[in-house]
């Protein structure tokens, strides 16, 4: 309905007066016109702030993964079960400026016989132990080491002649014993070589989660 309208006379002059029916008309439509105003204000505003989220957000991976981490995909059947082919993992590449590499650390380094190519493998002998493996049982410094996570059917019962850790240098094995190609075939990794901590798989997503769980 149509808003009405009346006309008055006031010294001659004509002049229009609305009634009430409009002014509530013209109030109401002011009042609609603001909330509208306000309204997209706050969306406007509200757009902005996760824009500047998203943004900060991204800026933080870039450089998370420019310093910090380092995106990684797993090859190789070495570190089953803890690790599958195909994984995708962030390795820790500052980790070891404030801390020690301790034993039982999942690694990865440059293979010290092709730099070009790196292996991940679990840090099991330390610079001044003495490594030996007997039927299958790893020993340092004469002790059994406790390997609970190495199932049997990955168990390997070959033996191997006591090796002294150089320093500066760690004994690394697979996880899958009988089929890894680590210090017991190739020898020893240089510290320089060691690139970084296994930390974090984040593909599969069934498999999401820190690696260091359980070691």
């Amino acid at each position: 309905m149509e808003a009405k309208i009346s006309v008055v006379r006031f010294n001659g002059m004509g002049k229009i007066k609305v009634s009430k029916q409009r002014d509530l008309f013209d109030y109401q439509k002011r009042i609609s016109d603001f909330n509208m105003d306000k309204y997209s204000f706050l969306v406007g505003k509200e757009i902005r702030s996760w824009l500047r989220e998203f943004f900060f957000a991204g800026l933080t991976a870039i450089l998370m993964v420019v310093f910090v981490v380092q995106p990684v995909k797993v090859e190789g059947t070495s570190m089953e079960p803890k690790l599958n082919p195909k994984d995708r993992i962030f390795v820790n590449k500052i980790v070891y400026r404030f801390s020690q590499i301790s034993r039982g650390d999942i690694v990865v380094f440059w293979y010290p016989k092709n730099i070009s190519k790196s292996f991940i493998k679990r840090v099991i002998g330390l610079p001044g132990e003495t490594v030996e493996i007997r039927s299958g049982v790893v020993f340092v410094d004469g002790r059994e080491l406790v390997e609970s996570y190495i199932p049997s059917e990955y168990f390997d019962f070959k033996s191997f002649a006591p090796k002294v850790v150089s320093d500066g240098n760690y004994f690394v094995l697979g996880d899958h014993r009988n089929s890894s190609n680590d210090s017991r075939i190739w020898g020893l990794v240089p510290k320089q070589n060691i690139f970084g901590e296994a930390v974090f798989r984040y593909w599969p997503l069934s498999h999401l989660g820190l690696i260091g769980e359980g070691k």
